[in-house]
Order: C-alpha cells, then structure tokens, then sequence
C-alpha cells in the first residue's frame, strides 16, 4: 500500500482516503486516517519496513498490555523451507503476512492462520554465495499499492503481485559478476522503489538506485564515492557532487581497492519535505592509510545523505566518522519525528550509528543538534557540536607497529538490528551491545579476488578455555532507553550476550526484543521492568511487528540464525545450533498453539589432537582471515551454515583439503581458495579446527557458557 493509505479498515477510514486523495499532504492523510482506523478496530496494518515512512516502529495498538500480557501465547508458527540466516522484518498489509528469508525468497501467508498463499523463490545461483560477508541473508521487503518488492542477493530487484505472487518485473542493479550483493530491504518513496547494495569489504564502490515502481526502469543513481578521475563522469545523478564536494577529500588511487561507501540497509523518507535520506558505509579497505595515504574525509562514507526521492538531487549530508578506519558504518536506522530543542519544536532524524555516538539532526537542514556517546566509546572523547566533528584520539587510528583496543569495536555500539521510538515516552530504545576490538595494520595486505581485503589484521579465537571466558566476560549487550531531548539513558536492561535484535514499542506501554537464545521478550516501557518471555530457541534477530485483525492484536517476528561473522563471534554467546530453517512466530492473547520443539545438531567424534603448536597457531591465523565469515569465530559456526568441528571433510586429511583445493563445493557457495592457499595451509587450518573441537567439544564453552551462535 502506499503513504496515502497504510491503514484501512472501516468505512470511515475510506472516507479520511478520498479526503487524502483529493489534495490533503501525505503525512497530513496519515494523522487524519489513522484515528479512524483505530476507532474502527477492524484492522491495522504494518505496511512498511518501519511501520512508516518514519521508520520510528512504534505502533498505536494497546490491547496487550503488562497488565494482561502473562495471557500471551503462540498464535501460530511458519517455518521456511530452507537453512541459512534470518534477518527479516515482516510487512501486514490486507490480511497477509509478506516475509523474505535466506537467498530472498519470499513468503506470503495468511495473517489470521499461517497457512502459505505463495511463495516466490529468485533462485538466486548458490556460487554467489561468496560474495555475501556475513551470509545470503535478506532483511525484507516492501508492499505499495498492490505490489510486493524485493531484492535478491545477487542484485536483482523485483515486483511480485501481492495477491498471487506473479513476477511483474525484475530488473539487474548491478553485474552479478562483481563482488556487489544486496541483503537490504527496499524503500518505496513517491514513485520509485529505492535500494542499495553491499560488498565493501571485498572491494566495490558504493552506489544508491530509484527505480520507477511501476515499470522497473532506472530513474537515478547515486554514487556514494568518487571513482576514477581519469575516466570521467558515470553519467549518474552524482556527478557535479562527487567532482566539487568528494573528490578533494580522496588521495593515492582509491579507486582501484573500490573505495566502498555502500548503501547496505537503512533509509527513511519525509514526504512533507520531500526528502529521502540514506546513510552510508564503511570504506574500503577499512584502513584508510591503505585507501587513501594522504587522509582526508573521504567522502561519503559514514555519513547521513537527503536527496529528493523523484530525481536523487542532493540537499544535504552529515558525516559521523570523517576518514573512517574502523568500520563505522553510518547505515543504522534513521527515525523521523518531531522534538522540542532550544524551545521550539524540530523536525528531527535521528540515528544511533556503529561509532558509539547518538546523533539528532535537523531533517530539513542537517544541522546537528546533539551527539552524544550512548555506550563507551575510546576512539573519540566527543563530538563538537560547533563544527560537528569527532574529537579524535590519535592513538585509534593504530599507525603502524600499535596496535589499538577500539571502543566500540568493528561490530558497533549498534549495529543493523532495528530501534523504535515511542512518542508516548519520549524513548529511543536501542539494541546496545559494548565490545571492545582490535585494531592493527595487516602488513602483508595484498588486495584478492573474491576475499576479504579489509587491511587489517584479524586475530584468531585461541583454542584456550581461560581466555574463552575471559572473552565472554568482556563482551556485553543491552536494552537501551535513551531520552533524546535530555540528552542521557534512562534505564538499561543487561543481556548474557552483546549481540541482541531488533525493537518494538507500542502504544500499550510494551517494548519488545528478540534477545537471543531466549526468544521474544518483553518490558514495561517505562522502567525497563521484565514482563514476558517466549522462548523460540531460534534468535530473533529483525524487529518485531504488531497488527490488528477483526479486533485482535498480534506481534510477529521472523526467527532463525544471523549471519557467519557476526553470528559467531559466537564462541561467546547463546542462540540456536541446530541446521535447520527458521521461520515465522505471532502470539496473540489467549494463543495456545504449541511451540516447535527445539532441534540440535548430531555431534561427531573429532580426530585426534595431535597437530603441533606451531601449526595450530598458523592454522589459527588462516582460518580468521579466510574461513571465520562463514564458518564462524573458533570454528563455532552458525546454525544454517556447516560447523567444521563437526564435518565429515575433517576426518581425513586428503578429504579436507578438496573443498578448499579443488573447488569440490562451488556450486553449494564455497569459495575455491586455490589460488589463496597451499596444502600446507589447508593442513595447518584443519589441526586448528580439531584443536577447537576438542576444547569446544561439548555443545559448551569450556567455561560451561553455551557456544551456541546468534548473529
């Protein structure tokens, strides 16, 4: 459904449309129609990404409440029919629930039931798998006006009819050949449907596209950094902006290591100002002395970008982390909505990025009004709100020979799981996590084909039990009530891990979180207070939705296993073990269906441990720069992909080294790392991984923590 009408649910709903219709501004339509809507309690939609074009998830339901959410229970469970992550949120619009799942195939069922009404699969080719760094996940799609969109990983944008999933159009964003994938969901704004893409840390140049909804063609593009001056313009929307603006901040030969800047996840839209806005990501290598040795900004990475949605015209941009080394992703949620500062109301977008800092712009302008740190961070003591930059600590950029211990770490202070705002208590609630990570120039970097090309060293997990738990000790994660307008928290939840999912907040006073291995829970919005839990055994990892049909309130959420990298750092944190697909879980008052029982992997008797030091400690190195992004820190893997403590390929040598070698799994998405490895290498990567087998052997970490992965 469109922004004229993302609810619709009575007579009198239709009436505030015609009124819309004929002339009244779009976020004018909204506050008029959805009173009307909830009078009606027929129905209420979730027909965006965000509930909105705000992007705040915050939704105007109140039936289930702390006082009677003890009578909370499982409506009814879907489950995908294929293994790999899950990072979806789901959209309502007309009674069906539309989700993607891995290798974005899309599913649309019945909102009230479950029961499948059709299911579109982009056959997507498994090879295109090594492209994807944190695994062929896909965060969702969006439905306007009939029309279901989504984007495939290997670049394909496409639109389905919502009612019988018939594939109306598919158009290529970009060469699937090059290291470019999309886990992003769509973003319809006016007329275009708009997406972005991801692969920076394998060497692309970041790009943004619009595409007419209607019929598929390009309407614009964007480019988030210069490419090449000799070879001129792209001929793209971009031009006079990147020649005037980005390219004096650019030094060496950036182009040829791909620059990134990649637009991987979040936009929001103002239609009364006519804006979209963007943000952008990392560079690429994330040392920026590799990328760019004379320093500059670089612009724009790590920064916030308007444009206007119809033509992708600039009109402003804030950047974050100027000159970016730690990849300080800008592409975290962006909310819409009004505060009072200085003593009159703003229009404010407002964003908790990766680098640590909570930042409220003008939405009109641009101009900062705030940016402050909502959890530890080293690398910057604070941001100077006169010229909004970064108060540097010149030790964070780790020159050469100093390593350095960066707060927040590569991961973020919040990474891409979603936020919500409530306007009933002026609250953003933040999926926090706080990390520490190590930073240090790769001294042998050589840019590959197909890899990682980060510059930066990435050191092994030890197959030490002590150390372990130490690391767990220092890896932390919590709920978020952050006030905007005063500037501080006020109130945190802990959770057992640093790595928690995406929120919820409604109007009945509850704000809800996927947090890990404990499935769905929820907490008064006021004080943090623990209200309910329902225990998936899956994570849930996206924002849950709540919507409203024939009077009922239900909240849904997409479960299953995150991604590789992230997942994993996973030696450490609890979440699911089992290789088998997520799915669809909505609870209603008074559900009483049962839960899937929980499935874990068959366990294999390792070979013996008989590798020595030198070659585990090798092995160790090898398996964190070529093997960790899929298979997991420590060999601990995510649940859709292959634990390699566990593989038949680990019991014999000769049989380890083909995949690797040979190229033996091409074709189901394993690289052929021939032309990056020796036998010698392969045979030091499997002792480290027997090695790992044998102290992570039981399902438990060696202090007795679960090793079970989340993303």
């Amino acid at each position: 459904m469109s922004a004229r009408r993302p609810y619709r649910t009575s007579p009198s709903f239709s009436f505030a449309r015609l009124l819309c219709r004929y002339g009244a501004q779009v976020l004018g339509c909204f506050l008029l129609a959805l009173p009307a809507a909830l009078q009606a309690g027929e129905r209420l939609d979730w027909p965006r990404h965000g509930l909105d074009a705000a992007e705040t998830r915050f939704s105007p339901l109140k039936s289930i409440t702390p006082a009677n959410i003890d009578r909370l229970g499982l409506a009814w469970h879907f489950r995908f029919d294929r293994a790999r992550g899950v990072e979806a949120t789901p959209i309502m619009v007309d009674g069906r629930l539309y989700v993607s799942g891995p290798w974005g195939v899309v599913y649309a069922l019945d909102a009230r039931s479950g029961k499948l009404l059709w299911q579109h699969d982009p056959q997507v080719p498994a090879g295109k798998g090594i492209h994807a760094c944190c695994d062929v996940v896909n965060r969702g799609v969006a439905v306007d006006d009939g029309v279901v969109y989504v984007a495939t990983i290997d670049g394909r944008l496409q639109a389905l009819d919502a009612v019988s999933g018939t594939l109306q159009w598919s158009v290529a964003t970009f060469d699937p050949a090059q290291p470019y994938t999309i886990t992003g969901a769509p973003r319809v704004a006016a007329d275009v449907v708009v997406i972005g893409n991801g692969g920076a840390e394998y060497g692309v140049r970041g790009f943004v596209s619009a595409y007419d909804k209607r019929s598929g063609q390009l309407r614009w593009r964007f480019y988030t950094v210069p490419g090449n001056p000799a070879a001129g313009d792209d001929g793209a929307v971009s031009d006079r902006l990147l020649r005037e603006l980005a390219l004096p901040t650019w030094s060496g030969q950036w182009w040829r290591l791909g620059g990134g800047g990649t637009v991987w996840d979040s936009m929001a839209w103002d239609p009364e100002l006519d804006l979209l806005y963007f943000g952008v990501g990392n560079g690429s290598p994330h040392d920026r002395d590799l990328r760019s040795p004379g320093g500059g900004d670089n612009l724009f990475l790590s920064s916030i970008v308007a444009v206007r949605p119809r033509t992708g015209q600039y009109v402003w941009h804030y950047q974050t982390t100027p000159g970016d080394s730690w990849d300080y992703t800008a592409t975290q949620q962006m909310i819409l909505t009004e505060l009072e500062f200085g003593g009159k109301p703003r229009k404010v977008l407002m964003q908790a990025p990766k680098n640590g800092f909570f930042y409220v712009l003008d939405r009109a302008s641009g101009e900062l009004l705030a940016a402050d740190n909502y959890v530890p961070t080293n690398w910057a003591s604070h941001v100077d709100l006169a010229s909004g930059r970064p108060v540097e600590n010149p030790a964070a950029r780790y020159p050469a020979g100093a390593p350095f211990m960066v707060q927040p770490s590569q991961l973020g202070g919040h990474n891409w799981q979603p936020m919500a705002y409530s306007p009933d208590t002026g609250l953003v609630y933040v999926p926090a996590q706080e990390l520490a990570g190590f930073m240090m120039k790769d001294e042998h970097f050589r840019a590959e084909a197909d890899r990682w090309n980060t510059g930066v060293v990435t050191p092994p997990m030890p197959p030490e039990r002590s150390v372990l738990a130490q690391a767990r000790a220092g890896m932390r994660g919590h709920l978020l009530a952050w006030d905007p307008v005063a500037r501080k928290p006020r109130w945190r939840v802990p959770h057992p891990g640093f790595w928690n999912g995406g929120v919820l907040a409604s109007a009945g006073g509850v704000v809800w979180q996927g947090v890990g291995s404990e499935g769905l829970v929820a907490y008064d919005a006021t004080d943090g207070r623990r209200l309910w839990q329902s225990d998936t055994w899956l994570d849930i990892l996206g924002g849950p939705i709540s919507y409203e049909l024939d009077g009922v309130q239900y909240v849904a959420a997409a479960a299953g296993f995150g991604s590789s990298i992230h997942v994993s750092s996973a030696v450490m944190l609890p979440g699911s073990d089992a290789p088998v697909p997520g799915g669809v879980f909505v609870w209603k008052l008074g559900g009483q269906a049962p839960m899937p029982s929980r499935e874990t992997r068959p366990t294999r008797t390792p070979p013996a441990d008989d590798g020595d030091a030198a070659a585990i400690e090798r092995g160790g190195r090898l398996y964190a720069h070529y093997c960790m992004q899929c298979h997991g820190a420590g060999a601990v893997a995510g649940g859709g992909m292959q634990d390699l403590r566990y593989s038949p390929y680990l019991d014999e040598v000769a049989l380890f080294r083909r995949p690797s070698l040979e190229g033996l799994l091409t074709q189901r998405g394993m690289p052929d790392f021939s032309t990056s490895l020796q036998v010698a290498d392969v045979d030091a990567i499997r002792a480290y991984v027997i090695r790992m087998a044998h102290v992570l052997g039981e399902r438990q970490g060696g202090d007795g923590a679960a090793t079970r992965p989340q993303k």
